[in-house]
């Protein structure tokens, strides 16, 4: 029924040609499919729900035979400073993370630069180059610190 009525409505212009515009190009089927495509009516929304899935590791606790052993290390790498040499270790330690709770764990390879015993910090150099003025140095606070290892 419905048909019919809008047949009878339409019925002058229903069977007419199509006319191409002569001013305007014809729009492209990317164009076109275009106009159709959702859009982000929550501006930010996609990126707080991945920043919200992204894991983050919980600081594991080191027993006091380990931070004893970190302290032994500490203290070797200082003695090798002093002697002049330049010891080439592996430092495992925990990053907090700047966004939310947690943090992980990244393992960094260098020379070390200084023990700021007051300090409580672990400075390497980035390189094998000492002299490399390009790569910033590495610092870490020694409660951060989780192995220290030679290399």
């Amino acid at each position: 029924m419905k048909t019919d009525e809008a047949g009878k409505k339409y019925a002058d212009i229903i069977d007419l040609p199509y006319i191409k515009s002569k001013r305007r190009r014809h729009m492209s089927l990317y164009d076109r499919a275009a106009q159709f495509a959702p859009f982000a009516a929550l501006t930010g929304y996609d990126d707080m729900v991945r920043e919200e899935a992204r894991l983050t590791d919980s600081r594991a606790e080191l027993s006091e035979y380990e931070l004893e052993e970190l302290d032994r290390q500490c203290a070797v790498l200082q003695s090798m400073l002093e002697k002049g040499e330049k010891p080439r270790v592996r430092i495992r330690c925990f990053i907090p993370d700047k966004h939310k709770s947690g943090g992980c764990y990244k393992t960094f390879l260098g020379i070390v630069k200084e023990i700021d015993i007051t300090g409580r910090r672990l400075i390497l150099y980035g390189s094998d180059n000492t002299e490399d003025r390009r790569t910033a140095p590495i610092e870490t606070d020694f409660d951060m610190i989780y192995s220290i290892s030679p290399d």
